[in-house]
């Protein structure tokens, strides 16, 4: 069985962190499609009583009721507005949490190298030990029969 490298306790940790940073992106995305959702939600709602108040004036509309289809079309034009900049913001996390992750991942694969090099390392000098010991035994196997012919 292979001993545990101090290096696996860095690749363990690395991989911890890569699996936060994975959850993490995981979330952001989730929340900027939350956020694109409800965005898209609010242009439709505008358009849909946007096309109401057009069928309505071409049927006559009086002005108070104009004046608060308009009062109305102006909120939820500040509605979509401040969406759009939730929007942005969520877009923005969702950048900053994607090279956070690529960021680990790196870190990540940069460890798992450096472990594999190790071990074939150890796997080459473990083969030069055992090639090492098979001479000698040869050698000795073949002295032990110079020395004593009749064994």
């Amino acid at each position: 069985m292979a001993q545990k490298l101090p290096l696996d306790t860095l690749t363990d940790l690395a991989r911890t962190q890569t699996d936060d940073a994975a959850r993490r992106l995981g979330a952001l995305q989730g929340a900027r499609l939350g956020a694109g959702q409800k965005l898209e939600l609010l242009l439709q709602y505008r358009q849909d009583y946007y096309d109401q108040l057009h069928q309505l004036m071409n049927k006559g509309l009086p002005t108070a009721q104009w004046r608060n289809f308009q009062a109305f079309l102006g909120t939820l034009d500040g509605a979509i507005e401040q969406q759009r900049a939730i929007v942005a913001q969520a877009e923005s996390r969702l950048d900053h949490g994607r090279s956070d992750w690529q960021h680990h991942k790196r870190r990540l694969n940069s460890f798992d190298t450096l472990a594999e090099r190790v071990r074939r390392q150890e796997m080459l000098a473990q083969a030069k030990r055992e090639q090492r010991d098979s001479d000698e035994r040869a050698a000795r196997k073949f002295f032990d029969r110079a020395a004593h012919p009749t064994l």
